[in-house]
């Protein structure tokens, strides 16, 4: 009889039950697994389709579609197929709400400027000028200045070249910088001012500005910039996961593409 009282219990706690595993709960895994099955702009699926997509069995799909629809997560139609619910939608306006983007944003600025020991900056499109709307200065004594809210030309500089890069514009260097998925600048807007940028995309991975780290020249030299644009590369990208939301086909192919 304690055997089969230990065998019990060993069940009771086995994944497939939603018992935590390494401090997860498969059960909630798996059903934001359906949840996040739905791409932007797709209205609803069948119970086939959401099983291919989360990899999960007909039958898990379908216990957790009805689990997440007693609380209005997901809606099944007459026709058989599922929708996301309402209380999805509650859940994204209350998220929105409480969403300060420089909450997000500096805290990725300052760990590029503890690891590079050099400003990082984050920019975003005004009209045919950059602004910069969120700056981490370097520890370093000589430093190059930029204040919060100034606007900068477009098409001088590396974080005014992605963002023109990133919205399409035509050109043999745009073209290459979106190949590359970054894009280095050396004295091109101020005489003695160096600076590697990378794009950063928002919500439905529209382009939502660039991060780029800049300094003197004397110290931030081709090379210099070359090995720092992985980790520019790498906080822009965690900053976009952290605005966007997972990947998606909608994602950009530049994401992480560039190795030195």
């Amino acid at each position: 009889m304690a055997r089969k009282s230990t065998i019990s219990a060993r069940r009771a706690a086995s994944p497939d039950d939603g018992s935590p595993t390494h401090g997860s709960v498969t059960a909630v895994t798996r059903a934001l697994q359906v949840l996040e099955a739905f791409r932007i702009g797709e209205r609803h699926l069948s119970l086939a389709e959401l099983s291919r997509r989360t990899g999960l069995h007909n039958t898990t799909v379908l216990r957790l579609a009805r689990t997440l629809a007693l609380s209005g997560y997901m809606v099944q139609r007459e026709e058989g197929e599922w929708r996301l619910g309402p209380a999805a939608g509650w859940l994204g306006a209350r998220y929105q709400a409480g969403f300060d983007i420089n909450n997000v944003v500096e805290p990725t600025l300052r760990e590029l400027s503890r690891i590079t020991q050099e400003s990082a900056s984050f920019y975003v499109r005004e009209g045919d000028e950059r602004a910069c709307i969120s700056r981490v200065e370097g520890p370093q004594s000589v430093r190059h200045h930029v204040r919060i809210g100034m606007r900068l030309p477009l098409q001088l500089g590396a974080p005014g070249r992605v963002i023109l890069a990133f919205s399409g514009e035509p050109g043999r260097i745009y073209e290459e910088i979106r190949r590359r998925g970054f894009h280095v600048s050396m004295g091109e807007r101020e005489a003695e001012v160096s600076s590697v940028a990378a794009p950063v995309f928002g919500l439905n991975w529209r382009l939502l500005g660039s991060m780029c780290i800049s300094g003197p020249t004397s110290r931030l030299t081709k090379g210099r910039l070359e090995a720092h644009a992985q980790k520019v590369i790498d906080a822009a990208n965690r900053l976009s996961y952290a605005l966007a939301g997972s990947a998606s086909e909608d994602t950009p192919k530049v994401v992480s593409t560039w190795h030195p």
